[in-house]
């Protein structure tokens, strides 16, 4: 029985050697879509959707875990694009800074991805900032908390309760890079070289404490003192969202990474259209509420709106990611977008999708006076080809608004 499953994203089903527990886990934690095959006891039909990367699931007294691995459709090198863009569109590193193209997994790929940049914000040295602290000392420092101290120790000298800034390197930006470490080292498939540079890494930050696992990242904000980091925070988000572990029924641990291809390309086209309209005096709302009734009950949330200069919408789009079958695309997605411009009064609608048969499609809604529009973006293109296609996307709308 192989310990490793291999599975393409939207690849036709596979039917693979599977214990049943380990089945009913991937089945459960919704990683791929699993279900027994009903021609060979055994044997589980395995069939990737969105999600690529990939999960180790542990069993109970196995000798070694079970590891199912998703390889995206999209190259590598323009997967990294696509992230490195919709994370900072001005100033986002390219594969040339990271050279991802070496690696043929994703986890691999983002493995060394993440060391490469851990090591250029740690060049210089681990970065110092003040921590707030609050504590109960026997020596006077910073300034005492008075209300806490009468509460605590009421007629009592010592101990003092104190509060004070602290010089220290257990900083937000400083934990965020050691988590991120963490979890790659914890996750199947990243390669020996890889690993032993994220081990270097890792003692690089020894003196600082990671984030507990669940709980929320700290926060961090962008400044000229910490620039040095910003490329490394971004990349390491990326590994903790998308960063699994959870205990399945039977005592099975599912541990992995998993990053979801709708996301993705919905992140990129909404951000790479808001650049495209930066300049205008129209702003930009990705995921902005909405509801499709007077009463407010059903709400609607469009993945990109643009707004006018009196705060009226202007412009909505939704981001697919899809391919354009030989049928076409699903009617639901027209009647998605109908709903958004009736509620929001638009005369038009786009839709942008992962690949299609034609570049520009558009669809005039009977009795309505409601054109929706089909733009298709090949994600198989260098960059610049793809965010050519986006601004042949923003133009139309800039043409429909000025007709």
């Amino acid at each position: 029985m192989p310990a490793t499953v291999e599975l393409v994203e939207h690849a036709p089903a596979r039917s693979v050697p599977l214990p049943d527990a380990v089945g009913r886990a991937l089945a459960a934690a919704r990683i791929v879509d699993a279900a027994p095959d009903p021609y060979a006891a055994g044997r589980w039909s395995l069939r990737a959707g969105s999600k690529v990367g990939a999960v180790a699931v542990a069993v109970p007294g196995g000798s070694r875990p079970f590891t199912v691995r998703v390889t995206p459709k999209v190259p590598i090198a323009r997967l990294f694009f696509l992230i490195g863009y919709s994370l900072d569109p001005l100033d986002g590193w390219r594969d040339g800074e990271v050279e991802v193209a070496n690696h043929h997994g994703l986890l691999p790929a983002l493995a060394h991805a993440v060391e490469r940049q851990v090591d250029r914000a740690l060049r210089q040295g681990l970065l110092q900032g003040y921590l707030a602290t609050e504590e109960t000392t026997l020596v006077v420092r910073g300034r005492i908390r008075e209300t806490e101290q009468i509460r605590r120790h009421f007629g009592a000298t010592l101990p003092v309760e104190v509060a004070y800034d602290e010089f220290t390197t257990d900083i937000a930006e400083n934990r965020i890079l050691r988590t991120a470490v963490e979890r790659l080292l914890r996750l199947p498939a990243v390669p020996r070289d890889v690993r032993r540079r994220l081990l270097h890494q890792r003692a690089r930050l020894a003196d600082v404490s990671p984030i507990v696992g669940g709980g929320p990242l700290p926060a961090w904000h962008p400044t000229r003192l910490n620039s040095r980091y910003h490329h490394a925070l971004r990349l390491a988000r990326v590994v903790l969202d998308g960063a699994s572990a959870e205990h399945a029924p039977g005592g099975l641990r599912i541990d992995g990474f998993l990053f979801d291809m709708n996301k993705l390309f919905e992140d990129f086209v909404t951000v790479a259209l808001r650049e495209a309209c930066r300049g205008s005096s129209r702003a930009a709302r990705l995921q902005d509420p909405h509801h499709l009734d007077e009463a407010s009950a059903i709400r609607m949330k469009p993945d990109f709106v643009l707004y006018g200069a009196d705060d009226t919408p202007s412009a909505v789009v939704d981001a697919k990611y899809k391919a354009e079958k030989r049928d076409g695309y699903p009617d639901a997605d027209l009647y998605q977008m109908l709903a958004y411009c009736t509620a929001l009064g638009l005369r038009e609608g786009h839709l942008v999708y992962a690949k299609g048969n034609a570049p520009h499609a558009a669809h005039r809604v009977r009795h309505a006076g409601i054109v929706i529009h089909q733009h298709a973006v090949d994600l198989d293109q260098e960059p610049a080809g793809l965010l050519a296609d986006i601004a042949a996307v923003a133009q139309r709308m800039d043409t429909t608004l000025r007709v």
